[in-house]
């Protein structure tokens, strides 16, 4: 059977969210004291109750999140196929925090691993962000972003989504988010906060990245997982 990496973050009270995004709140919404007492048998149950952000945690965006058009599809509106597929993690670490990642340096993380992009492709960009600063308040500013020019190599090799290791994959100092825009032109939705990148690394694999069901939704926070045939 494949192993699986979970790719996903943990959903906490006080988690690092975008600056801006609706903070993350878990708290105890009944428990086994409070819930005991109405039943004869022993039993009792307890849950949990939680604010989230639609793109808060590791998470998908929706086209209407990237497109203010009023056709644009909701998370709940966008086809499966989107989410799951063949898929390849390059290695880009080693850039500077509030750099753009070249085109170059993807090419040389392909070259390294022997690999190559295939149409129809999944892609997902280990920049080592969440490796290095997650949990932490760096994790919101120190880290690079996909170049304008990576973002027209990923329309030139036909990716069908990619992912990242950060919160965006635009660099925290850009004023014109070209990676976001790019993914508006063309219709290519994207992951952001995925972690353990690191397991995935110059491998190919099936992701598989189905986000929450929320109707009307401009993203959709998501257990990304990779399936690997070792």
């Amino acid at each position: 059977m494949p192993r699986i990496v979970d790719l996903s973050q943990e959903i906490y009270t006080g988690m690092m969210v975008y600056p801006g995004h609706l903070k993350t709140v878990l708290f105890d919404h009944a428990t086994h004291a409070e819930t005991a007492p109405r039943f004869d048998s022993g039993f009792s149950f307890q849950t949990k109750g939680f604010l989230l952000n639609d793109n808060g945690p590791t998470h998908v965006d929706s086209f209407s999140h990237l497109d203010p058009d009023p056709s644009a599809q909701t998370i709940d509106e966008m086809p499966l196929e989107l989410f799951t597929g063949e898929a390849i993690c390059i290695d880009v670490t080693g850039a500077e925090p509030r750099t753009d990642i070249p085109v170059s340096r993807v090419e040389q993380g392909l070259a390294d691993a022997r690999q190559d992009v295939r149409p129809g492709d999944i892609v997902l960009f280990y920049t080592g962000t969440a490796t290095k600063y997650g949990g932490t308040p760096e994790y919101l500013t120190e880290f690079p972003g996909l170049g304008a020019d990576v973002g027209d190599w990923i329309v030139q090799r036909g990716v069908k989504s990619f992912g990242i290791d950060t919160c965006t994959p635009d660099n925290p100092s850009s004023r014109i988010y070209p990676i976001h825009m790019m993914g508006r032109e063309h219709h290519i939705t994207h992951y952001e906060n995925l972690t353990n990148l690191d397991q995935v690394a110059g491998r190919r694999f099936t992701f598989i990245g189905l986000p929450l069901k929320l109707k009307g939704a401009h993203g959709g926070p998501t257990r990304a997982v990779a399936l690997l045939d070792d």
